[in-house]
């Protein structure tokens, strides 16, 4: 495992390949394998990009990987996609978007099948982004799958959050919707070149001068670009770089990453508990206390609270 990391510290695009798949598989070395990315985890800047499904999140993600590259910045993107309810399978179709950079050895991509979690991201990508952070990422590009305005878990693992939207999408009520546009630092228009830009950027602007913010809260900018030709990316690079700075700021970032750093410690240490427990369907009195339920002589948070004594 030493030599495995040393390897992807070194930037060995197969090293970086078996440390996310050992995080993907849940590997028993996968302790091992944080134990000793920490130390040097905590230093890429990590840019979520959501939105619906057709606004783009390829398309722009590739863009601005070419504009991050243009800069002399390392780059790694995780893409997620959503896994099949039925099969269990995932096309992985977003790296077709990026191939113009598989030969880029600044570059390193690698999809991630959801695996039916909920909220835009898999299990996994945690853990995933600190393997490229610690492989000596300068930035880490996360891409939503892309479910819609609930998909805002993405806000609380990027130290920026890039909302994605695009004429065409909905009528200017789709703006005032709670979730999505609530948790953004930047906003991009796609598709700028299409009827109905200006409009989407209008809508937007209205509803984010509606937010309550404090005098010293960011204002997110909203940048117009056209992700297939190339347009605007250089604007959306400068927001990123503008946004990072202003985190930097009162000790903005490193408060966010303890949140952070705190809810991934109870989520491990709630899966840890799950599995201790194992499975509570399999409990032999659990059906007894469910019936006593239905009949009425027990709540359901007593039968709960007997249960648990139990185990």
């Amino acid at each position: 495992m030493p030599a495995l990391v040393e390897q992807a510290r070194a930037g060995q695009p197969r090293a970086v390949a078996r440390l996310v798949s050992l995080v993907e598989d849940a590997s028993p070395l996968l302790r091992e394998v944080m134990a000793a990315l920490t130390p040097y985890a905590g230093r890429a800047h990590v840019v979520g990009l959501t939105g619906a499904p057709g606004v783009g999140k390829s398309t722009t993600t590739s863009a601005l990987v070419t504009e991050l590259r243009r800069a002399g910045k390392r780059v790694g993107v995780l893409a997620v996609d959503p896994s099949s309810p039925f099969s269990g399978g995932a096309l992985l179709g977003d790296r077709v978007r990026m191939a113009e950079h598989a030969l880029d050895e600044g570059v390193y991509i690698r999809s991630m099948a959801s695996r039916g979690q909920l909220g835009g991201l898999s299990w996994s990508t945690p853990q995933a982004v600190r393997v490229l952070d610690a492989a000596g990422c300068d930035v880490v590009l996360v891409e939503t799958v892309g479910v819609g305005q609930s998909e805002v878990e993405v806000a609380g693992l990027a130290d920026t959050t890039v909302v994605l939207l695009a004429p065409g999408m909905g009528d200017g009520i789709q703006a005032a919707k709670a979730g999505i546009l609530e948790v953004g630092d930047v906003y991009v228009v796609n598709k700028a070149d299409r009827e109905g830009s200006e409009e989407v950027r209008r809508h937007l602007r209205g509803m984010l001068a509606l937010a309550d913010r404090p005098a010293a809260a960011w204002r997110p900018p909203i940048v117009r670009t056209v992700a297939a030709r190339g347009e605007g990316l250089d604007e959306l690079a400068a927001a990123l770089a503008d946004h990072l700075a202003w985190l930097g700021e009162d000790g903005r970032r490193r408060r966010a990453q303890v949140r952070r750093a705190r809810d991934e410690v109870e989520a491990i240490a709630l899966a840890s508990l799950r599995a201790r427990w194992g499975d509570l369907g399999d409990h032999r009195g659990l059906d007894e206390l469910a019936a006593r339920v239905v009949d009425g002589d027990l709540d359901p948070y007593a039968a709960a609270d007997s249960l648990l004594v139990d185990r």
